[in-house]
C-alpha cells in the first residue's frame, strides 16, 4: 500500500478554485466541504485526506510536517518565517495584488513616521525598509480600509482583487508591493520520503496549470 498523503487547504475562495483542479488529477472529496463541518476530509483516493484550514495556517501545517503537501496564497507564504517548505508551481488561481492604499488625494503628512495599518506586518515592514523608508506599522485583523478614514493610520497595505472596497470606501492605490496567485507547497522531509507519489502529484497539477495558462493565452490572443 502507498504512503499516506495529507493535502492541507485552506477555507475560503483558494479552496473553491482548488478544488476543481485537484479533481482533475483524481482527487475528490467524499464529502462537500462547504457542507461538512469537518476539518478532516477522507477522499476517492484511499491514502489521501484533506486538512481543511485557515489560509494563514496552511504553511504552518506543511512545514511541521503535519501535511505533506499544500495549497496556499503568495500572500500567507510571505508572511511565513519558516522554511521546510518547496514551492514548486505557481497554480495561477485567485490572483490579486498586495497594495499600498491611502485615502483618495489625501497629502500624506510630512516630518513624522507614516502610520500604516494592515495585517501583513512581515511584508509592510520588509517593504518600506527596502525603500528606506521609516514606518508605524499598526496590526489589524480585518477591515483595513476603516484605519485612514478615522484617523487611526495614514496608508493601508492589503490584499486588493476588483479594487471594489477601496474605491466604496474612497481609497485609492497608491503602490504594488507584488502580484498573489495560489502556490502549490510540499514540506522538504515528504518529499523525500514520499519521493515518487509527491512527485506524480506535483508534475500532473502542473501540467494541467500550464495547460490552463495556454487556454486562457489563446483566449486572449
Amino acid at each position: 500500500m502507498e504512503n499516506p498523503i495529507t493535502i492541507a487547504l485552506p477555507k475560503g475562495r483558494i479552496l473553491k478554485e482548488a478544488l476543481p483542479l485537484f479533481a482533475k488529477v483524481g482527487i475528490e472529496p467524499l464529502e462537500s466541504p462547504s457542507e461538512s463541518r469537518k476539518l478532516i476530509l477522507e477522499t476517492n483516493a484511499p491514502n489521501i485526506k484533506l486538512l481543511i484550514i485557515r489560509p494563514t495556517d496552511v504553511p504552518t501545517y506543511v512545514q511541521y510536517g503535519a501535511a505533506d503537501i499544500g495549497v496556499s496564497g503568495k500572500d500567507s507564504l510571505m508572511e511565513h518565517s519558516g522554511g521546510g517548505l518547496y514551492e514548486p508551481v505557481d497554480l495561477g488561481i485567485s490572483k490579486c495584488r498586495i497594495m499600498v492604499a491611502a485615502q483618495k488625494g489625501a497629502v500624506l503628512p510630512q516630518g513624522r513616521r507614516l502610520k500604516v495599518a494592515t495585517k501583513y506586518v512581515k511584508t509592510a515592514k520588509e517593504y518600506f525598509a527596502l525603500k528606506g523608508q521609516q514606518v508605524e506599522i499598526i496590526k489589524l485583523y480585518g477591515s483595513m480600509e476603516l484605519a485612514p478614514l478615522v484617523g487611526l493610520a495614514d496608508l493601508i497595505v492589503d490584499l486588493v482583487d476588483t479594487g471594489g472596497t477601496l474605491k466604496a470606501n474612497n481609497l485609492e492605490s497608491r503602490e504594488l508591493i507584488a502580484q498573489i496567485s495560489a502556490r502549490l507547497i510540499v514540506n522538504k522531509a515528504s518529499m523525500k520520503i514520499k519521493h515518487k507519489q509527491l512527485t506524480e502529484m506535483i508534475n500532473k497539477i502542473a501540467s494541467i496549470t500550464e495547460a490552463t495558462r495556454e487556454n486562457i493565452h489563446e483566449v486572449q490572443h
